[in-house]
């Protein structure tokens, strides 16, 4: 089962990923960004902080599809746009086989995969060709991720709207 959970920025995805792992368990957390700076350090604090003991957490910015396939229970992959931004930074001409190699592990996997990811594609074109090619690639993993996905929502100020 895959769920796919959208939105804007600080609009309540993680929450709301949270709630539909309900009691669900075993129960891992895979968290992609880099802890580069104390206000990212901050940001995780946070999250860390949402989540109760029950759920192991794994930093991984790159390589996350070979944990989700080692994984039972219920993972959050959260977020799969800074997990590509990482792609894009480091290897750009990789980002098409490893999203294609990201799906493939969420349809094979043996647990509930809840990933979250940024709707980026409903505003402006951005100004630079790195910024249009991140918008790009986004709308085409969420896609991939979403034609898979059993339930696809999108999260508006806190409020869950089903999309699929």
């Amino acid at each position: 089962m895959i769920t796919l959970i959208t939105g804007g920025a600080r609009s309540g995805k993680t929450r709301f990923a949270l709630s539909v792992a309900g009691e669900l368990r075993p129960c891992t957390y895979i968290a992609t960004a880099e802890l580069l700076d104390e206000e990212m350090r901050e940001r995780a604090r946070r999250h860390r902080m949402e989540r109760d003991e029950r759920w192991r957490t794994i930093e991984e910015p790159y390589h996350i599809a070979k944990y989700v396939k080692d994984v039972t229970g219920v993972v959050i992959v959260d977020c799969l746009t800074i997990w590509l931004s990482n792609w894009m930074l480091r290897e750009e001409r990789q980002v098409e086989r490893e999203i294609d190699a990201l799906c493939s592990a969420f349809e094979t996997a043996a647990c509930h995969v809840i990933a979250v990811t940024n709707e980026v594609g409903s505003s402006i074109v951005p100004d630079n060709p790195l910024a249009r090619r991140f918008r790009d690639w986004s709308g085409f993993m969420n896609q991939r991720t979403a034609a898979s996905a059993t339930g696809v929502y999108l999260v508006v100020c806190g409020i869950p709207v089903r999309v699929k």
